[in-house]
């Protein structure tokens, strides 16, 4: 979650130099928001076990719902893709592994134990017993950031990212009905 941190400004920045204006994002029509809030909400529910895993699925079961119903809006397709691809790894090994390298890579050494011991719903670390850890967080981001992320993180944040800058450069609708129009002479 520390990237957020990072991406949103930085795609803010982008849709400034763009010609972008952070109000055009307020003309936006997002559907569901209740969906993402409540997606968003259940990430940070401190649960464990069987429980855990239950409100990690439904946390993501919403953020699904809320990406496909504005699948139209500009790099949704690619954070829909994302949250399948994260929903798919966390599904199939009940709970996000996560990589001893992206650990370190990630300037996190000093976590190593705390996840081994946790063994939460959230994350845990990788093991041999873990399936399709390609799409597991594999990837080290070194501070100031220092989180592990997966594919899935990338394609979801790079959505965003680009809702973020193609919302900006947005023009409203008024815009096209409020310019002079050429009559054509008879």
């Amino acid at each position: 979650m520390r990237l957020v941190a990072f991406a949103f400004p930085l795609a803010i920045g982008l849709g400034y130099v763009v010609g972008g204006r952070l109000h055009h994002l307020g003309e936006l029509r997002f559907r569901h928001a209740w969906a993402g809030l409540a997606g968003v909400g259940l990430q940070f529910v401190p649960a464990e076990g069987t429980a855990g895993f239950l409100t990690l699925l439904a946390s993501f079961g919403l953020l699904v719902v809320a990406a496909v119903a504005n699948r139209r809006l500009p790099g949704f397709p690619l954070v829909i893709a994302g949250l399948c691809l994260n929903l798919i790894v966390i599904g199939v090994n009940e709970g996000m592994p996560v990589t001893r390298d992206a650990i370190v890579a990630s300037d996190q050494a000093d976590t190593l134990d705390d996840i081994r011991d946790a063994g939460g719903a959230k994350h845990h670390l990788a093991t041999d017993d873990d399936d399709l850890i390609f799409l597991a967080d594999t990837i080290g981001i070194p501070s100031p950031v220092r989180q592990a992320i997966s594919v899935g993180d990338i394609a979801a944040y790079a959505g965003a990212m680009w809702f973020v800058v193609a919302g900006m450069r947005r023009r409203g609708e008024r815009a096209g009905r409020d310019a002079p129009t050429e009559e054509a002479s008879v």
